[in-house]
C-alpha cells in the first residue's frame, strides 16, 4: 500500500536494488537489511506486518518483528551496508544513502502509520543521509518548488571526499556532545598506537600492544558513535585495510544448534575482517539466563580463535554494562588476555542531552522553539535516571515523537509555511516516557506496558 504521492516499499526496495547493484553489494544482503530498517521504523503502525510481507515473500507477522528488532540500530545510525560504502570510498555511497531515505519514507506507507512512525522515519533518513555526506532533507513548501528543484538536484555532480585523516577524525570526536573521558582516552590509545607503528618502521623493538577495546556505560551514551570513529581512526593509521564497523549482538553471533554457533560466528567475523566488529551486550554470551550455556561459550570460543588469526587485520570492541562485561571479559582467558584496555562513558548531562536533541533536530532539518527547548528540560527533570535511562536515545525518542506530533498538529493546514514545516513547539513535545510508544511484539502481547518499555530500550543500539 502506497500513500498519496509516495512510494511503496516495493517500489523503494526496487531502486536500492539497482543502486546496491552499482556498488557490489549483494542482492539478498541490501534487501535484508533496507526491510528489517522499515519494520524497524513501521513496527508501531497497526496493520504493517502484513504490508512490510508483501515485500518479503513468505514471511510471517514474527518475521516483521525479528527484522525490526535488528533494524532498531539504524534508526539513528547508518545501516551496516552504507557504512562499509563509507568506509571503502564508494562512488554509489551517496546514492545509495539517498535510496535507504526512499526505504524511510515508503516505511511511512505501511499499514497505519502512527505519529511515531513518521518521526521515526524523518530521524533514519536524515542519519543515512548525513553519514554519506548527501545533500541533506530539503523542505519545499509546495509541488511546484519540489518540480522546480529536482532536475537541479539531479544534474549536481557527486564529488568524492578523500579519505579523512587522522587529525580530522579526532577533531570529529571531539566535537561530539559530552563525553571527556572518552575523548581523552581515545587520544591516549590513538598516540601510543602510532609511536608503536613508528617504532616497527624503524626497525626498533616494540611491545605488542592490544588494539581490541571494551567499552563500558549505560544505553545510549555514545559507544556506537565513538567506536565508528575508532574504526576509521585505526584505518588512517595503517592499522586496518577497511575501517568498516560490523556491529552485532548475541543473535546475530548464536545459531539454534550446537556446531552452528562456531560456523555463524566466524562468518560474522569474516564480514568484520578489515574493520571493527561491534559486539554490544557482550555479557549476554557466558553470563545471565541465555548466555550461561554452550552455545554461548561455543561463540566465544571461536570469537578468541578468528581474533588470533585475524589479529593484523582485525578490532573488536565488546560493549554493554560495567559489571557484567568484568564478568565477561573474566570468563575466558583468551578474552582477559585480548581487552586490557576499558573505556568508561558517562552519562550526559541536562544540558548534553539538549544539545544532542537540537542537533538531531538540525540534522533531519527542524528547528526547535525556545518554548520546546524549556519544555524539554521539564521532561528531563520528570525522568527517572537509573540504568535503563536512555541518555542520547531517550533524546532521539523525544525527537521521533514530537515529529509526528508536529505532523498531526499541521494535518488540517493546507498550505503550511516553511516556518510552520521546519518549527517543532513546545505543545509537540510531552513528559510521557516516550519509550512506552514502542509497539508490542506477539510473543509479549500480555506483558506490562512500561515493563516492554524497558525491553526495548535495552534491546537497542548502544
Amino acid at each position: 500500500m502506497s500513500g498519496a504521492g509516495g512510494k511503496s516499499l516495493q517500489q523503494a526496495l526496487s531502486e536500492l536494488l539497482v543502486v546496491a547493484g552499482r556498488a557490489g553489494v549483494a542482492d539478498d544482503r541490501a534487501r535484508s537489511e533496507a526491510l528489517a530498517l522499515a519494520a524497524a521504523l513501521a513496527e508501531s503502525a497497526p496493520g504493517a506486518p502484513a504490508d512490510w510481507g508483501k515485500a518479503f515473500e513468505g514471511a510471517t507477522t514474527q518475521d516483521f518483528f525479528d527484522a525490526a528488532v535488528r533494524g532498531r540500530r539504524w534508526r539513528g545510525a547508518p545501516t551496516a551496508v552504507l557504512t562499509e560504502l563509507i568506509a571503502n570510498g564508494s562512488a554509489e555511497k551517496a546514492a545509495y544513502a539517498e535510496a535507504l531515505a526512499e526505504v524511510a519514507s515508503a516505511a511511512c506507507t505501511l499499514g497505519e502509520p502512527t505519529m511515531r512512525v513518521v518521526g521515526n522515519a524523518s530521524v533514519a533518513a536524515a542519519a543515512q543521509l548525513q553519514a554519506a555526506g548527501a545533500r541533506p532533507l530539503q523542505v519545499a513548501s509546495t509541488p511546484q518548488q519540489k518540480a522546480q528543484e529536482a532536475p537541479q538536484e539531479e544534474a549536481a555532480a557527486v564529488e568524492e571526499e578523500p579519505a579523512k585523516t587522522v587529525e580530522e577524525l579526532l577533531a570529529e570526536l571531539d566535537e561530539l556532545t559530552g563525553l571527556a573521558r572518552v575523548k581523552r582516552e581515545v587520544h591516549r590509545q590513538v598516540a601510543v598506537l602510532r609511536v608503536e607503528k613508528l617504532r616497527t618502521e624503524a626497525g626498533l623493538k616494540s611491545p605488542t600492544i592490544t588494539r581490541h577495546l571494551v567499552f563500558v556505560g549505560n544505553p545510549g551514551t555514545g559507544k556506537t558513535t565513538v567506536a565508528r570513529l575508532v574504526s576509521g581512526i585505526y584505518k588512517a593509521l595503517g592499522l586496518l585495510s577497511k575501517g568498516q564497523l560490523v556491529e552485532v549482538d548475541r543473535s546475530e553471533l548464536v545459531a539454534g544448534y550446537l556446531g552452528q554457533t562456531a560456523t555463524k560466528t566466524a562468518e560474522v567475523v569474516a564480514s568484520a575482517a578489515g574493520g571493527v566488529l561491534f559486539i554490544d551486550e557482550a555479557y549476554s554470551l557466558t553470563a545471565g539466563d541465555l548466555g550461561a550455556d554452550q552455545y554461548g561459550r561455543e561463540a566465544v570460543d571461536t570469537l578468541v580463535k578468528e581474533m588470533e588469526d585475524r589479529r593484523d587485520d582485525l578490532v573488536v570492541i565488546v560493549a554493554g554494562y560495567p559489571e557484567p562485561m568484568e564478568v565477561f571479559i573474566a570468563a575466558n582467558p583468551g578474552l582477559a588476555s585480548r581487552f586490557r584496555t576499558t573505556i568508561e562513558f558517562e552519562n550526559y548531562s541536562d544540558d548534553e542531552l539538549t544539545d544532542i536533541l537540537t542537533g538531531l533536530a538540525e540534522a533531519a532539518d527542524y528547528e526547535l522553539v525556545p518554548e520546546a527547548v524549556d519544555k524539554f528540560h521539564e521532561v528531563l527533570a520528570a525522568t527517572a535516571r537509573d540504568s535503563s535511562f536512555g541518555n542520547g536515545r531517550f533524546a532521539r525518542n523525544v525527537l521521533e515523537a514530537a515529529i509526528g506530533r508536529h505532523a498531526w498538529r499541521l494535518r488540517d493546514v493546507p498550505a503550511p509555511t516553511t516556518d510552520q514545516l521546519r518549527q517543532i513547539l513546545a505543545e509537540d513535545l510531552t513528559e510521557a516516557p516516550v519509550a512506552s510508544e514502542e509497539p508490542r511484539s506477539p510473543a509479549h502481547v500480555s506483558s506490562d506496558v512500561s515493563e516492554q518499555a524497558e525491553q526495548i530500550e535495552r534491546g537497542e543500539e548502544a
